[in-house]
Parts: structure tokens; C-alpha cells; sequence
């Protein structure tokens, strides 16, 4: 880790920090409160993605849907409108709209093949955005003069990294240049984060053969994508549990339950702190 103590933390005159964990933990409002501060800077994954990544694909789908309006497709063709998301840190609905849901087009479904080639940019997307953490970390320094800096990850980090490699790309680059704080979940949060995912729905991004398990169990071009995306959301959150269990071998974590106390950016410092002590105390 790249700090061993928690002196070395709460010394350091350059903080810089990763969070990860499952969607509506807290990672966001975390980063946000560190950026209220006024002197961190915070790196949104999906928003990375949204724009750099993805915007081209999800700016051509809306204009493929203003396509089909006659009234709509004539101002396109003579560019005499304007078709973008208008994507921010707190509201990714253009990218979950682009990411879609399988099932019976009646409902609003994608065939599933389109789907998993939506999934597939998404996957790449992330894995670019994540590896961009280094420079942006040196951007942050040399344009802003921010010296601290938070990256907020988003909860699918775990379907693009292999926990079981000690060598892995994304995971040794993130902590090898920040400190990865993993906010681990109760047994009851389960019931919850799935009403929230129903409510108002993620990006989420599946690894290939979990998401092919599910729709030979579940799916097929009738089933309803809302339930599809709901069933599928939460065989995800007990898959991925211990997959985040195993990524926080390069770094320290935090429970749910203390990052709902956090007021204010010096709160989570010293949550970061305690965790990087508890790491280091023997057991």
C-alpha cells in the first residue's frame, strides 16, 4: 500500500484515494464530501465513461430514435438541431438508457445479442477509464493544483478486474497510485439496494458468462426486462460480494455502517485512517 501507517496517511501532503463497493454504498457521497473540502479533486468513473468512452455510441442513439420522428429526422439531416446526453456525476440515466435492458421490444427489451454488445463497449470503456486513473491523478496537479485526489469507481469494477490475480492491470495500477478503500455492505442492505436499483437503475456492467448464465436460466425474447434486470441485479450482488472480499487485498476497507456517519471531508479522512490501522494491527 502506498501508505503503510496511519500517520503516513494523515501526513502525506498528496492524498489520493480509490474507493470501491457495490452501487449505493456510498462511494459518491463520500467523494463528494472530500471534494466540499476544497482541495481534492474527484474522479468520477462513470462519468469517464459516459463522456470519453461512451458518448459517441449513446449520442448516436438518441439520434437514432429522433431518427424515426419525421419532424425530428429533417432538422437532424440539414443540422439544424442539436442531440447530446447531458451526463453528470449525479445523473447517469443517458448511459443506463444506452445500456438498455434485454427482453420483449414490447416493453422495451433489446434483443439479447445487441445487448451483449452494448455490455461488451461498456466493459472496455471501464477498463480505460480506470487505467486512466494515473493521469488523471498528474492533471488534477499540473491544470488544477489539486494535490488530493479521490477516484470514485463505480460498483461494476469488479466485473473487469480478476481478484485472483495478484497481478492484475487494473487493480496494481490503482494501487500503485492511490490507496483502494473497499466500503463493504451488511446482509440487509441487499432487499434495499435492489428497490433502489428497480426504482432508478445503474449502469451495470456483467461479466460475459454470468450474464449468459442468467438468460439461458431466465431469459428469452418475451421476458419482461424489468424483471430480467431485477432478477439478474440481485444474483449479481451475492456473486459479487466476495469478489470485492478478495479485492481488498490491495488496500484497507470500511463498513457501510461508518461511512453513512461521515459529515464532512475531515471525517472520512480519518475513516481512511482507522481502516489503514486496523489493516496493520495484528490480529
Amino acid at each position: 500500500m502506498i501508505y503503510e501507517t496511519p500517520q503516513d496517511w494523515t501526513q502525506a501532503p498528496h492524498k489520493r484515494v480509490t474507493f470501491f463497493g457495490m452501487s449505493g454504498l456510498g462511494k459518491t457521497h463520500l467523494a463528494q464530501m472530500l471534494r466540499a473540502g476544497g482541495d481534492w479533486f474527484h474522479y468520477s468513473i462513470d462519468y469517464r465513461i459516459g463522456t470519453a468512452y461512451m458518448g459517441e455510441y449513446i449520442a448516436d442513439n438518441l439520434k437514432r430514435h429522433a431518427m424515426t420522428v419525421p419532424y425530428l429526422a429533417e432538422l437532424l439531416r440539414s443540422d439544424s438541431i442539436y442531440i447530446g446526453s447531458n451526463i453528470t456525476f449525479e445523473n447517469l440515466a443517458p448511459l443506463s438508457a444506452f445500456l438498455g435492458k434485454p427482453g420483449d421490444p414490447a416493453k422495451g427489451g433489446l434483443p439479447y445479442d445487441e445487448y451483449a454488445r452494448r455490455q461488451a463497449l461498456h466493459e472496455r470503456a471501464e477498463i480505460n477509464a480506470l487505467l486512466d486513473t494515473p493521469a488523471f491523478i498528474e492533471r488534477a496537479l499540473d491544470i488544477y493544483g489539486y494535490g488530493n485526489f479521490v477516484c470514485d469507481t463505480g460498483g461494476s469494477i469488479v466485473e473487469v478486474v480478476d481478484p485472483d490475480d495478484p497481478d492484475d492491470q487494473v487493480m496494481a495500477t490503482l494501487s500503485q497510485t492511490t490507496l483502494p478503500v473497499w466500503i463493504e455492505g451488511r446482509p440487509d442492505h441487499a432487499d434495499t439496494l435492489i428497490a433502489r436499483f428497480t426504482r432508478d437503475p445503474k449502469p451495470m456492467c456483467y461479466r460475459p458468462d454470468f450474464l449468459q448464465h442468467h438468460w439461458d436460466r431466465i431469459g428469452g425474447a418475451e421476458v419482461d426486462p424489468d424483471t430480467f434486470m431485477r432478477d439478474t441485479y440481485a444474483a449479481a450482488i451475492h456473486a459479487r460480494e466476495p469478489r470485492y472480499a478478495k479485492m481488498a487485498r490491495w488496500g484497507v476497507k470500511v463498513s457501510s455502517a461508518d461511512v453513512e456517519q461521515m459529515r464532512d471531508a475531515a471525517d472520512v479522512v480519518a475513516l481512511v485512517a482507522d481502516a489503514i490501522g486496523n489493516r496493520a494491527a495484528p490480529a
